[in-house]
């Protein structure tokens, strides 16, 4: 039998270039819940863009009727909610300093000026769907799918040389 190695998604990681850092992080477990139709949950299910804290993890908005509980194991939610195991399926990072948000806005078409501390969103950046989520006011995560993550390293790698040239010229 074959034997296999798991290896980390990002391998030129972390990068800090100018006032922008990026870093790969692990989330722990993350699985997403779709709660069944007329069905209620134990718990609070978070609106479009908020994060909640669920015991040792927290619940992100992950799109339509969907959300991620990432950090914590999943509680057993038999008959009430579709669950699925996303841990090998996301790669996920960290990018922060002060031009953050300067070097998202050339690869994000929302406004991270507006995206509030402790709330996610779903968008693309460039052509790569994605989760972002704000922790801090100059710090944000983004997940992509795991067979991204090269392409992600490289875009986030590029703005952050543009964001720092330009910055430079002044």
């Amino acid at each position: 039998m074959v034997d296999l190695i798991a290896d980390k998604p990002f391998q030129g990681l972390p990068l800090s270039i100018g006032r922008a850092t990026v870093e790969g992080m692990d989330p722990g477990p993350v699985t997403s819940i779709q709660p069944y139709p007329g069905r209620s949950l134990p718990f609070a299910f978070p609106d479009p863009g908020a994060v909640l804290p669920l015991g040792a993890g927290r619940l992100v908005w992950a799109g339509r009727e969907t959300a991620f509980l990432m950090g914590a194991e999943a509680p057993d939610l038999s008959g009430l909610a579709a669950l699925c195991d996303q841990t090998d399926g996301w790669a996920w990072v960290r990018l922060s300093g002060p031009d953050a948000k300067a070097v998202l806005a050339r690869l994000c078409p929302l406004d991270l000026r507006a995206m509030g501390v402790g709330t996610s969103a779903r968008a693309t950046l460039n052509h790569l769907p994605a989760v972002l989520i704000r922790t801090a006011p100059d710090a944000v995560e983004i997940g992509v799918f795991r067979s991204m993550a090269g392409t992600l390293e490289h875009e986030l790698s590029a703005a952050m040389r543009a964001v720092a040239a330009r910055a430079a010229l002044r």
